[in-house]
């Protein structure tokens, strides 16, 4: 298992409210595989990616990477395993409107303090393989939505990650590109032995995963 959630909850309070947005969810990820999280809007479907991927700590439970147990990390080691170790797509891409296509890729190597001439030399191999060799010095405002996507995967295998984590990667894509998407998602798994979790709530979507789990009110139906 490269990934793997034991007995993990989530509560959010706002005032005197509480609000359980999972509920003791136990799952696993197998190394090199394709797995789909399908549920609707507010099924709690972000939130356990969140937690999955180190940007936030459960209510209860754990979260194992590669059987080590986050729990027992420092803020600075999550860091680091997180920049080093997982990549992130999201829905709204969260590409930098000042910086290039280029730019963007180059970034999360110079968190991770990759030299300047390897971030450049990796950054432009990633958007050629992406179908972007074209694309490297516009801004986000000259590309259209689809080419946005294909940059935010290019950022999110800039630092070799093992594990790629996409919320909702189709959401805002036509069909087509949608499908382009999700195809290119897969050829990771298949080409480069990359570990897939994505969280959407579109049936179609999930049909390419090796794994389908169904998330609902924050309870996971297997």
């Amino acid at each position: 298992m490269i990934v793997e959630t034991i007995n993990l909850t989530r509560v959010y309070r706002l005032g005197s409210s509480e609000i359980r947005a999972l509920r003791g969810v136990s799952l696993g990820v197998e190394e090199g595989t394709f797995t789909t999280i399908l549920g609707p809007s507010g099924s709690g479907k972000s939130t356990l990616l969140h937690l999955i991927g180190l940007l936030d700590r459960p209510t209860s439970g754990r979260v194992l990477f590669r059987g080590r147990d986050t729990s027992l990390l420092s803020d600075g080691e999550r860091r680091r395993l997180r920049l080093r170790s997982i990549g992130f797509i999201f829905q709204t891409f969260n590409l930098l409107p000042t910086l290039t296509a280029l730019e963007n890729v180059e970034l999360p190597m110079a968190l991770a303090r990759v030299s300047p001439q390897e971030q450049r030399r990796r950054a432009i191999r990633l958007l050629e393989e992406v179908g972007l060799g074209d694309r490297l010095h516009h801004r986000p405002s000259k590309l259209s939505v689809g080419e946005m996507q294909r940059v935010a995967v290019a950022r999110a295998l800039a630092n070799g990650p093992s594990l790629i984590i996409a919320d909702e990667p189709t959401g805002e894509l036509d069909s087509k590109t949608g499908e382009e998407v999700l195809r290119l998602l897969r050829g990771l798994c298949e080409e480069r032995g990359v570990t897939v979790l994505m969280a959407t709530h579109d049936e179609r979507a999930a049909r390419l995963s090796d794994r389908t789990y169904r998330l609902l009110d924050g309870v996971l139906q297997g």
